[in-house]
């Protein structure tokens, strides 16, 4: 019965998503509430970058309808999810119509078996308990989540360029001042430059004490994994001045190389880490949801307080759990054959990021990341990244990201995402030839 019904719902024709247009700056002239708008959200100086994005993507399309638009640009996986972690979703959504399959609220810390799988399959030696993992809707909702476990009164570090949700939700908490003229950093908010003159790993001997330190490695934009040498010494850094270390992993399924896959892998960092990871990338669950992240026991408060604690309250507070429909997906991606299967999809994506490294190189740029990252960091000396962005979209109705959307330290740089169908990645490498030779 259910497999009939399954196959019923394969044959729907898929819909197309609905648009959505990011709303201007406006005032309503009538009546009003007496309720201040929050101070903290009128500090933030734009649209968040990737409505602001696709906005951009319509206003091409309208201007020229007929355009065949390849998008490199928003880093949304394109290839399908293989059958068997669908199937188990699938299976798990129509058991819910029966006495036997129905089940209610899960645990808002997430399934006790996928908790105990994460821990095992990424974790593995690295002394990680599965009561130290929290699934979660994704990495980017549980970086917010984070963000109120440490509250509006502690100073903040982050790499420039990096990923705008660690800038944006400390705006938004209250942790930065205003946006500093025409510079692009926010006042009270320390920037760590990464870039290729220092391997893409901030001068620490340079870098004042803050309480907290968004990393992301892989990093999301450059592209850069960091070396062990690196991370052992940010874990010092960290352990030295007391900080707490926020680190995302969301592309460590993409390391080529020996750079570490996690923080723990690191001698020391159980006491300074919160690890925060993601099924998007790793298994194109950027439209399903899924993440997670780890708090280990060690890693305590000024006062000695273990900040796990804090951590799950703040969860059971604001969330009800992952989907359990969702879970199961994330189950069965862990399972031998399905690991096997999300891994050739990543390899997939490698090889497409290659085709683009190897496009860009030919043609005389530095272009860094795309070796173990599914982005492209391409450098253009001299000129503005918002009009490469547009000059490319213009003249090749390419979508890339400009690199100043990552922050003040992008400058100079697009980011152009390997997520894309081949005939779609080969093309773009044909129309970038022609423009840019």
């Amino acid at each position: 019965m259910i497999m009939a019904q399954l196959h019923m719902i394969l044959k729907e024709p898929m819909m197309s998503p609905p648009s959505f247009k990011v709303q201007k700056e406006s005032f309503v002239t009538g009546y009003r509430t007496k309720v201040a708008r929050n101070a903290n959200l009128e500090k933030l100086r734009t649209n968040y970058l990737f409505p602001e994005i696709y906005e951009r993507e319509l206003q091409h399309i309208n201007k020229y309808p007929n355009a065949k638009v390849i998008r490199l640009g928003i880093g949304d996986t394109t290839e399908p999810i293989p059958s068997p972690v669908t199937l188990s979703m699938a299976t798990y959504a129509l058991g819910l119509s029966t006495p036997e399959g129905y089940r209610g609220y899960g645990l808002e810390q997430g399934n006790k078996e996928l908790r105990k799988a994460l821990a095992e399959t990424f974790y593995k030696d690295m002394g990680v308990k599965d009561t130290e993992v929290f699934v979660s809707d994704g990495a980017q909702a549980d970086i917010t989540r984070i963000q109120l476990l440490l509250g509006s009164d502690v100073s903040v570090a982050v790499q420039d360029p990096s990923f705008p949700a660690y800038i944006d939700s400390s705006v938004i908490l209250g942790q930065s001042g205003d946006l500093e003229g025409n510079s692009g950093r926010y006042q009270n908010l320390e920037y760590m430059k990464c870039n290729s003159q220092n391997n893409f790993f901030p001068d620490l001997s340079k870098t004042p004490r803050t309480d907290v330190i968004f990393f992301c490695s892989p990093n999301n934009p450059t592209g850069h994994a960091a070396t062990r040498e690196q991370l052992q010494q940010l874990v010092d850094f960290a352990r030295e001045n007391g900080s707490i270390i926020v680190y995302d992993s969301a592309y460590a399924a993409y390391i080529s190389d020996s750079s570490p896959k996690s923080i723990y892998e690191i001698p020391g960092a159980r006491k300074v880490a919160i690890e925060v990871s993601s099924f998007s990338k790793f298994a194109g669950f950027t439209g399903v949801r899924l993440g997670w992240s780890v708090v280990p026991d060690e890693l305590t408060y000024a006062d000695g307080s273990p900040v796990i604690n804090d951590f799950n309250r703040i969860v059971c507070t604001c969330f009800n759990g992952a989907s359990s429909v969702v879970q199961a997906g994330g189950l069965t991606c862990l399972s031998t054959e399905g690991f096997k299967k999300v891994k050739s999809v990543v390899d997939y994506y490698k090889e497409n990021a290659n085709i683009l490294v190897d496009t860009f190189a030919s043609l005389g740029l530095n272009v860094c990341g795309g070796r173990n990252a599914p982005y492209v960091w391409v450098h253009f000396p001299g000129s503005r990244s918002w009009d490469v962005f547009n000059e490319i979209l213009e003249k090749t109705h390419i979508l890339t990201v400009p690199g100043t959307g990552f922050g003040p330290g992008g400058e100079e740089y697009i980011r152009v995402s390997a997520f894309g169908h081949r005939q779609n990645i080969i093309e773009a490498s044909k129309r970038l030839k022609g423009l840019l030779s």
